[in-house]
């Protein structure tokens, strides 16, 4: 995973960058509801040269609004520029970012209940929903792109769109401090509240109608064999030792050195790649994945999940758990049976066309993507997901369609394809910022 950036990040160096302004203004949506006006939902400590970020929603579990995204692109830009700030933590890069978060979450993701809410507005409020995701896949962009080292502390719990503005980064630090107990029992009504919550990293987007988004269907896609394929149809969750061991970490440590290494970080003034590596190297732990880990499935997951349809990983799944009387498989296919039908098609195909697409590329596609979720013009499973889970919380969704064998291949056409010539693409500065493939 660390391989995604060190590739083009010389030539990125080499390039004059400067963040463009868009066609689309992000501050258009400053009276809605995704929107907290105070400063504080992102706080910032300055260093001897470097600038760290503080995600500070813990009463929400960092849940990301659009005052969080846009003040980070803001940051990122003006930090970015800025020739006093830096140092390197890569190859040959020279400044460093450092985004933590306060709390026991570094960040459950997008604010989904509040998207939710403003779409079930009696006049709707589609606009202001296309114009987080036209913001926060900018921020993923420029994450994945920054000329900058980004160092994302993952201690707490990363899902949804607060992994796509940490893992496109160059270095992620995952830590213990995912067994939160618990967490289910608390009514948090804007994070994902679908399952207790004991890991840190997951996608469990087709649990509630919709598809892994802000850049997943590009990391996903590039984790070893087909782990990115089962990581997105089952929204199953890994902890930090499987995050190191399958590449989404790229260092672990005991939380209890997070202090520690965020002192060493704040002193260091240098512009030598291996500095912060040692610094991460010195503190960090070598774990392994706990013996019911999936990744010890890997080659049954591999067999079931490398199938070209969902129906066909399904009849996989269900061939392993007749023969071999596999729990796992039947685990896994129970995970399967609760999510949306659509989804699954939706996923599994987003996941196969980033293996072959840039992080810009992966991102467009999914800005579409979303864009036709919201809209409901093809389903309202996304809206359905959020009121059955988040919302109602009945857990009884009413998908539509109800089962696989109802979706037709026009419905996941619609969701790739281009918009229409009223409906403007995500634009991303690709001309000033290099994708990494």
């Amino acid at each position: 995973m660390q391989s995604f950036k060190s590739a083009s990040i010389l030539r990125r160096l080499l390039q004059n960058s400067r963040l463009v302004s868009h066609s689309r203004s992000f501050c258009s949506v400053s009276t809605n509801a995704l929107v907290d006006e105070s400063q504080s939902t992102v706080l910032v400590e300055g260093k001897a040269s470097s600038r760290t970020a503080i995600l500070n929603r813990p009463h929400a579990l960092n849940a990301l609004n659009f005052s969080v995204v846009d003040r980070l692109l803001k940051l990122y830009k003006n930090w970015e520029d800025d020739p006093d700030i830096g140092f390197v933590v890569l190859k040959q890069l020279s400044y460093s970012l450092t985004l933590k978060g306060s709390g026991k979450a570094f960040s459950a993701g997008g604010d989904i209940v509040t998207i939710y809410n403003l779409l079930k507005q009696d006049a709707g409020n589609l606009q202001d929903c296309k114009d987080f995701c036209w913001t926060i896949n900018n921020l993923v962009y420029v994450v994945g792109t920054l000329l900058k080292p980004h160092v994302a502390l993952l201690n707490g719990i990363t899902m949804g769109g607060g992994a796509g503005i940490s893992i496109p980064g160059t270095f992620r630090v995952a830590t213990e401090k995912t067994e939160i107990k618990n967490l289910s029992n608390l009514i948090v009504k804007e994070v994902y509240q679908i399952w207790p919550v004991h890991e840190v990293f997951a996608t469990p987007e087709t649990l509630i109608g919709y598809h892994p988004d802000a850049g997943a269907s590009f990391y996903l896609s590039h984790l070893p064999g087909y782990l990115g394929e089962y990581l997105a149809l089952t929204g199953d969750k890994i902890n930090g030792a499987e995050m190191i061991s399958c590449g989404l970490a790229t260092h672990y440590l005991h939380s209890a050195k997070l202090p520690l290494i965020e002192e060493q970080l704040g002193k260091l003034m240098t512009d030598d790649p291996s500095v912060i590596e040692r610094s991460l190297e010195n503190c960090g732990e070598i774990v392994h994945p706990d013996p019911t880990s999936v990744l010890h499935r890997i080659e049954t997951l591999n067999k079931c999940f490398s199938h070209d349809t969902v129906e066909e990983i399904i009849d996989a799944l269900e061939s392993e758990a007749a023969k071999k009387q596999d729990a796992w498989c039947v685990s896994t296919l129970r995970k399967l049976q609760e999510t949306a039908p659509l989804s699954l098609k939706v996923s599994l195909r987003s996941i196969r066309e980033g293996r072959h697409q840039t992080l810009d590329q992966c991102l467009i596609r999914e800005y579409r993507m979303s864009v036709q979720a919201f809209s409901g013009q093809i389903t309202n499973d996304f809206c359905e997901g959020v009121r059955a889970r988040l919302v109602d919380r009945d857990f009884a969704p009413k998908w539509d369609p109800p089962s696989l064998d109802k979706v037709t291949d026009d419905m996941v056409d619609q969701y790739f394809s281009r918009l229409t010539a009223f409906e403007p693409e995500l634009e991303l500065p690709t001309q000033q910022r290099e994708a990494f493939t």
